[in-house]
């Protein structure tokens, strides 16, 4: 008989669940992005960001710019200190492909700071 305070998963079973969990997480992320993107809430910058196309927008929607705004930050550091480049660099060319790859009727910002409907 285990008793509660001395049973612990494997360290391999525990890992895999932690990750399944976070996938899930990620997952739901994504999706709620893609609605705030279709609700016209959110689109994709030059700079390689998010932006709140509408500033009036919920603070759960400027709460999850902010969060996956930093998690790109962190992204795009990794990326330019491995190829000794600059973050600045880095960020453009993310922006670029973020803005070339957002379906049509989504908001990006143009090179003049305008939001426009792709």
């Amino acid at each position: 008989m285990f008793k509660k305070d001395s049973f612990s998963l494997p360290r391999h079973v525990a890992q895999v669940i932690f990750l399944a969990g976070m996938l899930c997480v990620t997952s739901l992320f994504a999706a709620e992005l893609q609605q705030t993107k279709v609700q016209g809430d959110v689109g994709e910058m030059p700079n390689g960001y998010l932006g709140l196309v509408k500033p009036d927008a919920p603070d759960a929607v400027k709460a999850m710019v902010a969060e996956i705004n930093a998690k790109r930050r962190v992204s795009y550091q990794s990326i330019a200190q491995r190829h000794g480049t600059s973050l600045q660099s880095v960020e453009t060319q993310a922006g670029r492909k973020a803005m070339d790859m957002t379906p049509p009727g989504q908001y990006i910002k143009n090179l003049s700071g305008n939001w426009v409907k792709k």
